[in-house]
């Protein structure tokens, strides 16, 4: 079977030949996440927050037809100001590519992406997960699923604090997927650092994050970690806080419809509203820390090589 073909920035290039470490970065952020040009200036100093912690950030997305493991900074400013970019991910993301289209990749895109390009660590700001009221709607993001199959690490602030969280933690419990909070007990809730609920598992260090993913790979383990990061005291908005605006803002999504692909855009839209902006301010600095831990995981998974 022919590998599929990637296309390599010279940046990501260049690392990939001396063995030097490389985060993936998804790129919904850019085109779903926030206008331009601030979202322009929130991918670069997330890729710059890669560099200054000793790895090389590798951001994804489909440009006409063409599978990219990093952008150049051309193409980052393009992308962050292109219009009609499709969201891509497990389902679409063939279809886009084989119809010459542009795309920007979900959590679960990313991962396939990343995993293609043999890269081992990815960051984002929160994974999908089960949609209140799911019961119903049947409504649960593709990135679990993503999670137990694909073996990448990666890097989050939990699921984004808009879905039952609880439902989201029994489904990747049954697909086996391994919950890491980083440096506690409990596990974050997005903007929020803590929750009510007991992180699965807990480890502390980079580098023990490194070591359980080398070992999952030598086991033969399908799958990936999801490293539930929290976001720094200093930057999060309490949950007491947080939850009577995100039931509003759900509740507004009812009353309108909302349903699909449009729920998650539309609940973080109507959160940053409800907040006065506090919420991406939050995003913005959880994804900063994200990026620097995921740098020093990927980092320690190229030492254990040397």
């Amino acid at each position: 079977m022919t590998p599929f073909p990637l296309t390599f920035s010279a940046e990501v290039d260049a690392a990939r030949k001396a063995g030097h470490p490389i985060v993936a970065l998804e790129s919904t952020i850019i085109t779903h996440g926030m206008p331009y040009p601030q979202n322009l200036e929130v991918a670069q100093q997330v890729e710059d927050d890669v560099r200054a912690a000793g790895a090389t950030p590798a951001t994804i997305a489909v440009l006409d037809g063409a599978l990219h493991i990093g952008l150049d900074p051309e193409q980052l400013s393009t992308l962050a100001q292109a219009k009609g970019v499709a969201k891509l991910s497990r389902a679409d993301i063939a279809v886009c590519i084989a119809t010459g289209r542009t795309g920007a990749t979900t959590v679960a895109a990313t991962m396939i992406a990343a995993h293609l390009a043999g890269i081992a660590v990815f960051a984002t700001g929160g994974i999908g997960g089960v949609h209140k009221g799911a019961e119903e709607s049947f409504d649960i993001s593709a990135d679990l699923m993503e999670l137990a199959q694909t073996p990448v690490t990666v890097v989050a602030a939990g699921a984004k604090a808009i879905l039952d969280v609880a439902k989201t933690l029994e489904v990747l419990e049954t697909q086996g997927v391994p919950v890491i909070a980083v440096g506690q007990d409990s596990f974050p809730a997005f903007w929020s650092s803590t929750s009510p609920l007991k992180a699965p598992l807990r480890l502390d260090t980079a580098a023990q994050i490194a070591r359980a993913h080398r070992t999952r790979v030598a086991m033969g383990l399908p799958g990936g970690q999801l490293i539930a990061n929290p976001i720094p005291v200093a930057d999060e908005i309490p949950a007491a806080v947080l939850a009577p605006v995100i039931a509003q803002a759900q509740a507004n999504a009812q009353a309108h419809g909302i349903s699909g692909k449009a729920v998650t855009p539309y609940l973080l839209q109507r959160i940053f509203e409800l907040t006065e902006g506090r919420s991406l301010t939050a995003n913005i600095a959880l994804v900063r820390n994200n990026a620097r831990l995921a740098a020093a995981i990927a980092k320690a998974l190229t030492q254990a090589d040397d």
